[in-house]
């Protein structure tokens, strides 16, 4: 009887694998390419990125935060999409901003990206502040075919580096500049 329970133990243990080593299970994590934004051009990159990796963190990331020394983020949708979306009626801030994000992550399905592209920058340095102007397109990759795939316009930045000498985004304009959306019409949609 004590051999059988020695061999039914042996049997048992050997087909559970109970001692072999199994793989790594991957990581959790949403995509960054965010970089520590010590000067204007890595706040502009990391912008673009927080779009193509489609993460809220470093989205607002660019955004100036006032426990930082920033000055208090806002944004100044063009003046169409004010008249059209109550959600501009009052200041839109950085709560506004993770709102509207939040929702554009949920309606983008996994593994697709938005794109940013941004042509004729120009800056202008104001001792600790930069004022950034260009066109851009957005593309957002939606299912929904009642939400809008591409938009277009012109957008003014206002930077500021805080205390950690890290650049970001204190001021946003959009301005509609073609009869495509603009990113305040977005904005305005998925608040």
């Amino acid at each position: 009887m004590k051999y059988f329970v020695i061999i039914f133990f042996l049997l048992l243990m050997g087909g559970c694998d109970l001692f072999q080593t199994r793989d790594a299970q991957q990581p959790n994590q949403s995509r960054s390419n965010y970089q520590l934004a010590v000067t204007p051009d890595l706040l502009i990159q990391n912008l673009i990125y927080s779009l193509q990796d489609i993460n809220l963190q470093n989205y607002l990331a660019c955004l100036s935060d006032t426990s930082f020394g920033g000055k208090p983020y806002v944004f100044n949708p063009s003046s169409e999409a004010a008249s059209l979306y109550p959600s501009f009626a009052s200041p839109w801030d950085k709560k506004n901003e993770s709102s509207y994000f939040t929702n554009l992550i949920a309606r983008i399905p996994s593994g697709l990206q938005a794109t940013l592209n941004l042509t004729a920058p120009s800056s202008s340095p104001q001792g600790d502040s930069l004022i950034y102007t260009a066109s851009y397109t957005l593309d957002v990759p939606f299912t929904d075919s009642s939400i809008p795939l591409h938009y277009e316009g012109d957008l003014k930045f206002s930077m500021i580096r805080d205390s950690r000498l890290v650049w970001s985004i204190y001021f946003w304009q959009d301005i509609k500049s073609t009869s495509n959306p603009s990113w305040s019409d977005l904005k305005g949609r998925l608040y």
